[in-house]
C-alpha cells in the first residue's frame, strides 16, 4: 500500500517537480496554478518542511483542487531514491532493474586493476579494492550514490584474518545502516542495505595484522 501511495503522488508530481528540463517544449502545456505558502506539513508526527535538491524550502502548487509538490521534495521525505535519464526523459523512483558497479567513479589508494591482485578463488574481478597493508588498520573507503539508488549490494572478502566489524555508515547524516562481521570462511560475503535518499558513505572495517580485504568494484553495485 505504501509503494502504491509514493508511485501515485510521485507521478503526479513530476508536472512540477521534473522542471522543464525534464520535458521538451513541444510537450509542455501551460496552465493556472498557485503556490500555497498556507500548507503545512508533518512527516511521521513531526514538522516538515520539503526542500529542493539544493536544501531550499519549496512550496506546494494547487492546481485543480489537486496539490503538487516536486518529485524530489517527496522522495527526500520518503528516503526513496530519484534519478533521471535525459536520453529516453525518464524519472526512476525507487530500487531499479539494472545494477550500476560502483568501479565507476571509484577512487582509494587501494583501487586496482592490476591482475596479479584483481583475482579472488580462481576468478578475475578485473577492477578491485585491495587492501593488502601488513599493520593492525581501520581499513575504509567511500562511495557517492548522491541518492540516485535504493540499494546497495557489496560483495567483500576476508583474507589471513576475520573482520569483526564491518560497517556501511550513512556519512552525510553519520548513521550506522548496517554492522557485519567477514570472515575468511565466508568466501566472498555479499552485504544488501537500503540507502535510499543517501549522498555519500562510508565503508569501513578493522582488520587484524596480517588480513587483506578483497572487494570486487564489478560485481558490487548500485540498484
Amino acid at each position: 500500500m505504501k509503494k502504491k501511495w509514493i508511485a501515485s503522488i510521485a507521478v503526479a508530481s513530476m508536472l512540477v517537480g521534473g522542471g522543464v528540463g525534464a520535458f521538451g517544449a513541444s510537450n509542455l502545456q501551460e496552465i493556472k496554478a498557485y503556490l500555497d505558502n498556507g500548507l503545512k506539513f508533518k512527516l511521521n508526527g513531526q514538522a516538515y518542511v520539503p526542500t529542493n535538491d539544493k536544501g531550499g524550502a519549496v512550496l506546494p502548487i494547487t492546481y485543480n483542487g489537486t496539490t503538487y509538490l516536486p518529485v524530489r521534495a517527496i522522495s527526500n521525505a520518503l528516503n526513496t531514491a530519484i534519478s533521471y535519464d535525459a536520453k529516453t526523459k525518464t524519472i526512476s523512483l525507487g530500487e531499479q532493474t539494472a545494477g550500476t558497479p560502483i568501479a565507476q567513479g571509484f577512487e582509494n589508494m587501494y583501487h586496482t586493476k592490476d591482475p596479479a591482485l584483481t583475482s579472488y578463488n580462481g576468478k578475475d574481478y578485473k577492477e578491485v579494492f585491495f587492501d593488502n597493508a601488513p599493520s593492525k588498520r581501520g581499513t575504509s573507503f567511500m562511495l557517492y550514490p548522491k541518492g540516485k539508488y535504493q540499494k546497495l549490494v557489496l560483495q567483500v572478502a576476508a583474507i589471513g584474518s576475520d573482520i569483526e566489524k564491518f560497517e556501511i555508515i550513512d556519512s552525510g547524516k553519520d548513521i550506522v545502516l548496517k554492522t557485519v562481521s567477514v570472515n575468511v570462511a565466508d568466501g566472498l560475503k555479499t552485504i544488501e542495505v537500503d540507502i535510499g535518499g543517501v549522498s555519500e558513505l562510508y565503508i569501513n572495517g578493522d582488520v587484524e595484522e596480517g588480513g587483506k580485504v578483497f572487494v570486487p568494484l564489478t560485481t558490487s553495485y548500485y540498484k
